[in-house]
């Protein structure tokens, strides 16, 4: 059973973006229920294209869309992108700001002509000294110091994800949702800028936080200080690699019961958190060892049982055999334009404990809802095909 849960029905998107920002923002508010249409190109966005690990990206964030192509290049492109902004409620784009004044697509000239629709600009910064740099997630991540965090001292190193792009994304839905709420009582549209350095700069802001307060730098987080008496990776009997935390005295207490340590346990000098955590150059490989003589199927069912933080090392892939994951509504299942499906994780949040609708988040074809959409907005055959950049 689903809950009947989409807030934003009713409410028209219109999405011009590629790659991962922009497409992730718009999918997020077609999960929560919008109409959204993703105009492409006459060849269809680029993303769709890609290979390698670049493959998952325009089937993973595209879920759900309409989609119609438009020639922005010509007037009948343009005039029938006016046509349909004058139907909806938000417009998210991702081009450059001189591009998209070019087009006569500026936020300010789009909001001077529709005066309730939201513009939802993601963008590689917010307006200042950078705002015309061209941005990547990789390059803001350099940037701000998240990839210096991530790898060792020397090696900095990007996240293993689109993390950064996805919740930029992210960042830029919920701006939309708050101008949905400001607009119920103003009556107004507004422009909203996300900045993706400004949103990597937000993740890292725990680490500028503590060097404000303390005057030191965190170390980057293969070397970083420890604030756990256990926090770390070990192998089992079996040289399965497990993720083992102990991070109060009674995980503590209850690890050293359950790993048979008890003389780690009872030692005078580990009855306290700091204790326990300044002696981890000793204590740790006494741990290790401890788990070393135990299989990984004995750890993890005494772990689960007793509460200890757990969890073994798993590729991406492996996810499609793991028994959460694949609970009722743990994956939502999709089709591509070909046939072929796929299935990838919906938003992670339940309402009323069921979890979010799960219809239309398959993949349309380039421009498969062209001729629906604007033969309602009484365009012609003729004018459509103009106006798509199909050959009459």
């Amino acid at each position: 059973m689903e809950p009947d849960f989409r807030p934003l029905a009713g409410l028209r998107v219109v999405e011009m973006t590629h790659m991962i920002m922009g497409p992730s923002s718009g999918m997020f508010l077609g999960f929560l229920g919008a109409e959204v249409i993703k105009v492409e190109p006459p060849g269809g966005d680029k993303t769709r294209d890609l290979t390698g690990m670049g493959s998952g990206f325009y089937p993973t964030f595209n879920r759900g869309k309409k989609s119609v192509t438009l020639d922005l290049g010509s007037d009948a492109g343009r005039d029938a992108l006016h046509r349909l902004l004058g139907t909806a409620d938000v417009f998210i784009e991702n081009f450059r700001d001189q591009s998209l004044a070019k087009m006569g697509l500026a936020p300010e000239e789009l909001r001077a002509r529709y005066p309730d629709l939201i513009v939802s600009s993601l963008k590689g910064f917010l307006k200042g000294p950078y705002e015309d740099r061209t941005a990547m997630d990789e390059v803001v991540q350099m940037m701000t110091g998240m990839a210096y965090m991530t790898g060792p001292t020397g090696r900095p190193l990007r996240i293993g994800s689109s993390a950064n792009d996805i919740m930029g994304g992210l960042f830029g839905a919920f701006a939309v949702l708050a101008a949905l709420l400001q607009r119920g009582k103003d009556g107004k549209g507004h422009a909203l800028r996300t900045g993706l350095f400004e949103n990597c700069l937000f993740l890292v802001s725990q680490h500028m936080v503590q060097f404000e307060l303390e005057g030191r730098e965190a170390p980057p987080m293969p070397e970083r200080e420890f604030s756990w008496p256990v926090y770390d990776i070990f192998e089992t009997s079996e040289g399965r690699q497990i993720f083992i935390g102990a991070v109060t005295e009674g995980q503590w207490i209850t690890l050293c019961n359950l790993l048979s340590l008890d003389s780690l346990r009872d030692d005078p000098r580990l009855q306290k958190r700091m204790e326990q955590i300044e002696a981890r150059g000793w204590t740790i490989p006494i741990v290790a060892e401890a788990v070393r003589a135990r299989s990984f199927a004995e750890l993890i069912e005494k772990f689960e049982a007793s509460g200890i933080p757990f969890s073994p090392i798993h590729r991406p892939a492996e996810m499609y055999q793991d028994p959460h994951v694949l609970r009722p509504g743990g994956l939502m299942t999709s089709q591509m334009p070909g046939g072929q499906t796929y299935r990838a994780p919906g938003l992670p949040f339940e309402v009323d404990n069921l979890g979010l609708p799960q219809d239309a988040t398959d993949i349309a074809a380039i421009g498969a809802d062209t001729r629906s959409v604007f033969s309602a907005l009484g365009m012609s055959d003729d004018e459509i095909a103009r106006a798509s950049g199909a050959r009459a």
